[in-house]
């Protein structure tokens, strides 16, 4: 063989090579769906979401695969109503007038604590610290402050007391005159009845002063103790004092000299319910005090 049969025999061979490619060609593209050609070279990569590198560079990077944006921070919301209020009560003032009111706070606590524990001194039962400083404790409390537990005792008061007082007053021509009984109680209930706010002395002050009398006497009205004679010139000047005060003219009248007075207490007892068992006497009871001589600086409003 020469070499011009070798190159008819090759001529053949590469025309039966270049008849067969389009089969192959063929083949290639209706294979599997996915399988690799035989003229795209071997498979790509997969991107990060399984999708083909070229794909995610037309559409975009994928949504899950973006790095997150913070969130803008929010705008400052103006407080409602506008700017800021100024300050008020005791930091609007300025400084040495918050300084005086800091102060006053300060005495108005240490008074109110100091009232409590000489209340609560008073009104508990004798022990070594009320007993070592009664004094101070009695100058606290009494006569404004005093404090007694009757309507809340097991048997509280069931008595109706009045407090009554007569006169016998010197005439301008010489003789003297008796004067009818006056009940001061009466006087001190028409005073406070529909008083929405009654004084301390209008409800307290005559009873008071008979309750002290009582204390500090025994039943023949013999001084009792150290304190008997203040408590017989306690009351006598307060029943002098509203004799004075009474009608135009008082139970004294013009012209007139108080000279004596004398003291008398109407205890009344309340009626007990229906429906209970008890029983209580209806007729009242009278306990009468001496004539007391009125000092002449006792009469036209007290000593003088």
């Amino acid at each position: 063989m020469n070499a011009h049969d070798d190159d008819s025999t090759a001529s053949r061979a590469a025309g039966r090579l270049d008849a067969a490619r389009p089969d192959e060609a063929s083949r290639s593209t209706a294979g599997p769906a996915g399988a690799p050609t035989a003229t795209d070279g071997p498979p790509a990569a997969d991107g990060p979401d399984g999708r083909d590198p070229d794909e995610q560079d037309a559409d975009g990077p994928d949504e899950d695969a973006r790095t997150p944006i913070p969130a803008p921070a929010p705008e400052p919301v103006p407080a409602p109503g506008g700017p800021a209020a100024p300050p008020s009560g005791i930091a609007a003032l300025a400084a040495p007038y918050q300084v005086g009111a800091v102060l006053a706070l300060v005495v108005v606590a240490v008074a109110a604590c100091v009232h409590l524990g000489m209340v609560f001194l008073h009104v508990t039962p004798s022990n070594t610290v009320n007993r070592q400083h009664a004094e101070a404790v009695d100058g606290w409390i009494y006569p404004e402050f005093e404090q007694n537990w009757k309507l809340f005792a097991p048997n509280p008061l069931q008595q109706n007391i009045a407090v009554q007082v007569r006169a016998e007053v010197g005439t301008a021509d010489g003789g003297t005159r008796t004067t009818g009984w006056y009940d001061l109680s009466a006087e001190d209930g028409r005073a406070i009845d529909g008083n929405l706010l009654p004084s301390h002395t209008q409800q307290n002050e005559l009873r008071r002063a008979w309750d002290f009398y009582g204390a500090a006497h025994d039943a023949d009205n013999r001084p009792v103790g150290l304190r008997g004679a203040l408590a017989e010139q306690y009351l006598r000047r307060i029943v002098v004092l509203r004799l004075e005060r009474g009608d135009p003219g008082g139970a004294v009248g013009a012209g007139g000299v108080l000279e004596r007075v004398q003291v008398r207490s109407r205890t009344s007892n309340v009626p007990p319910p229906p429906w209970s068992n008890e029983k209580a006497p209806g007729r009242p009871a009278y306990r009468t005090l001496p004539w007391w001589t009125v000092p002449a600086g006792e009469t036209r409003g007290g000593q003088r």
